[in-house]
Order: structure tokens, then C-alpha cells, then sequence
């Protein structure tokens, strides 16, 4: 007999039918807010978590949880030592998405230089000025940075290096320097990144090392001409401060996948500069990396149920 499975989101069909098919049974859950999912989570095996947050609370009411998948690359929204406190073992599915958030990456920086969101406003009205007076940029040839350099950077540079030919640096001080990409030129100080990149790209996970760790500091390294994009975490960058570069040009713009607060506040007004290109975290959000995430994250958990060790534990959950 299978294991009774929490979804406060539904995952794809792949993840389903290869639960299903191994006779678990999946929960849709009553609602995303912690209370609806605290009076779920009575009787439940496992749990695949999208976008709802695990605080200590919703762990401290489940009385048979044994494991938590995070759809996806990021885990910082599951109490990790809560779960680590009550022996639930959390997974997560690091490759699934990598794809999708690199081409993300990509879109930011082109939709950037060409000034998109200027062009898109004005052409209909005035098409000429739209055209020939808005300032645009080629990616060919530039320098991008990388701040920390997973996968998702990896994967990044080598489009950007083999596809635009540009000059890669990157910074990732937990990184081994032998396993970056051919050709990326590693720095071992992250200023140099912030001093010569014309597009920099952020990847780092948020911890309590990386909370707001770049701000107006690191904005008034930056060339007026260079573009900041973060496709990871909102709060790894102090968003007051970024609003300021960008708003009195102190950058040439931001692309940003990721804000402190999500969903969006309509008040906030970095959403309404022209030179920031915002969007409702999307960069995994293809059909093609939630069909990888909903089979990835079943799969953890099928290795749980047959008392293997699974394949992808959140860091500190190895042995657990």
C-alpha cells in the first residue's frame, strides 16, 4: 500500500501517473495559506511543495510526514530546522529547471539592451523615435559576471560565451576552481565582477550570508552602461538600493525574474521604471521544466518509500 501525498499545488501529469502508478495517493489540499495546509497535513506521508512556504508551524502539526520535495531548485521556503528537528528528510530537484531559468537569463539581457520596455511604449505613437533615437546594445562581445556559478550559471555562460561570444567572469567562492566552464575566467574578489561586467547575473541561493549582500555599494561599482540581472532569490539584493541606481541611472537598468515580495505589491515602485524589466518568477516556469520537477519530485519521494537514498537531499539532509 502507497503512501497518502500532500499537494497544496497540483504538479503535472508525469509526476501523477508515476505516482499513481506505484499506488500512492495524491491529496490536493484545501488551500496555499498555513492554515489550510496545517489541517491537511494530519495523516500525511509526503508532501510536494510549489509555491506555498513550510514554516515550523505546518511541520509541527504533521503527525506521519516523512519527506518534503521542493518543485524546484530553491528551498529556502520549508523551515529546514524544524524538519531537521522532527527527522522529516527534504528533497529537492536541482537540475530540473536549469534550462528554463539560463533562458531566462537570456531573454532579461536581450529584452535589457534593446531597451525594450522604451521601444514597446513608444513605437505605436512614435514609431521613428522608437526606432532610431532609443538607445540599444548588442550582446556580441560584452563581458557578463556571474555571481555564484551552479548549474544555472554554468549553463548560462556557456550560451552566452558559445552564442554571443561575450567574455564570462564569475565569482563562487564554494566552487572548485577546475569545475567552471571552459574559458570562464574565475575572480576570487566579487568586486572585480561589479567593476568591469556590462551585464551581471545573479544566481546565488538566499542564506543568511546572502541576504541583501549586494546593494548600493556594489550599484556604485557598476558602469552606467551595465545591466543587472537576478533570476534567483529577491532578497539577495537590497531592493531600495537598486531602485536608486536604476531610477537615477546611477546602472543603465535591471532585469528581474525575482522580487522581495511575491506576489507582486502594486505599490512598489521599482515596477514602473523604464529601464527595469520585471516578471512574476517565471524562469521555471516552462512546461518543459515542471514536467522534469513533478517527475523529479516524485521519484524522491518513491525513493523514500522504498528506503533508498535519494538521489537529490537539500544540503544537511544527506543522512537523515
Amino acid at each position: 500500500m502507497g503512501w497518502k501525498i500532500l499537494l497544496p499545488q497540483d504538479i503535472l501529469a508525469d509526476g501523477r501517473k508515476y505516482l499513481e502508478e506505484r499506488g500512492h495517493e495524491l491529496i490536493m489540499a484545501t488551500g496555499l495559506d498555513v492554515e489550510s495546509i496545517c489541517r491537511d497535513i494530519k495523516g500525511i506521508d509526503a508532501m510536494i511543495v510549489r509555491t506555498a512556504k513550510i514554516p515550523a508551524k505546518v511541520i509541527e502539526a504533521a503527525d506521519k510526514l516523512k519527506v518534503i520535495v521542493r518543485h524546484g531548485a530553491g528551498y529556502d521556503t520549508v523551515d529546514l530546522e524544524a524538519a531537521k528537528k522532527k527527522g522529516i528528510k527534504v528533497l529537492y530537484c536541482p537540475h530540473a529547471n536549469s534550462v528554463s531559468v539560463a533562458e531566462t537569463v537570456l531573454f532579461n539581457m536581450l529584452y535589457c539592451s534593446r531597451n525594450y520596455n522604451v521601444v514597446r511604449r513608444e513605437y505605436i505613437d512614435n514609431y521613428y523615435d522608437a526606432k532610431m533615437k532609443t538607445p540599444k546594445y548588442e550582446l556580441e562581445g560584452k563581458i557578463l559576471g556571474l555571481i555564484s556559478c551552479g548549474r544555472i550559471g554554468s549553463i548560462v555562460a556557456e550560451k552566452c560565451m558559445k552564442g554571443f561570444n561575450m567574455k564570462v567572469l564569475a565569482w563562487d567562492p564554494y566552487k572548485p576552481e577546475d569545475s567552471f566552464p571552459e574559458g570562464v575566467k574565475v575572480v576570487k574578489d566579487k568586486d572585480i565582477i561589479f567593476k568591469e561586467a556590462d551585464f551581471i547575473s545573479i544566481h546565488s541561493p538566499l542564506t543568511s550570508e546572502t541576504k541583501e549582500f549586494i546593494g548600493k555599494r556594489e550599484f556604485e561599482m557598476m558602469k552606467p552602461t551595465a545591466f543587472l540581472i537576478n533570476t534567483s532569490r529577491g532578497m539577495v539584493i537590497n531592493e531600495k538600493d537598486l531602485y536608486e541606481a536604476c531610477k537615477n541611472n546611477i546602472i543603465a537598468g535591471a532585469g528581474l525574474d525575482v522580487l522581495q515580495e511575491e506576489p507582486v505589491n502594486k505599490n512598489n515602485p521599482i515596477l514602473y521604471l523604464d529601464n527595469v524589466v520585471v516578471s512574476p518568477h517565471i524562469g521555471a516556469a516552462t512546461k518543459e521544466a515542471s514536467a522534469r520537477a513533478s517527475l523529479h519530485a516524485a521519484q524522491g519521494i518513491h525513493e523514500v518509500y522504498e528506503g533508498k537514498k535519494p538521489t537529490w537531499p537539500v544540503p544537511g539532509f544527506e543522512n537523515i
